[in-house]
């Protein structure tokens, strides 16, 4: 756990959220600035700070359940979704503890605006 990290601090829960999916290794909640009608973050409750560090391969795996198990609990399956990660800070990272955010809910438009 990074001390300063605020998501790190969603994950022990010292600041609550309403988990919208929780399992041993992976926390999601609404985005507190939504980008689509349906925004989430997916967390992992260890602290990696990109994507670039993260190697454990059963990790990666869980991750990849956990959004498809989100996704699922937010009925975007049938229309879909996107899946983002941004890194660093001219991928638009501004939190630096690993997030996947899944929006949904409206038609993603490609390039994104």
């Amino acid at each position: 756990m990074s001390e300063n990290c605020i998501f790190c601090k969603i994950a022990s829960k010292q600041i609550p959220v309403e988990a919208l999916y929780e399992d041993d290794n992976f926390i999601a909640f609404r985005d507190l600035a939504p980008q689509a009608p349906v925004h989430v973050l997916l967390i992992p409750k260890v602290h990696i700070e990109t994507i670039m560090e993260l190697s454990d391969p059963e990790l990666m795996a869980g991750s990849i359940k956990a959004v498809q198990a989100t996704a699922k609990a937010l009925n975007l399956v049938e229309e879909g979704f996107r899946t983002v990660i941004n890194c660093r800070e001219n991928g638009g990272q501004t939190v630096y503890h690993l997030h996947f955010h899944l929006l949904g809910g409206r038609f993603m438009q490609w390039p994104p605006g």
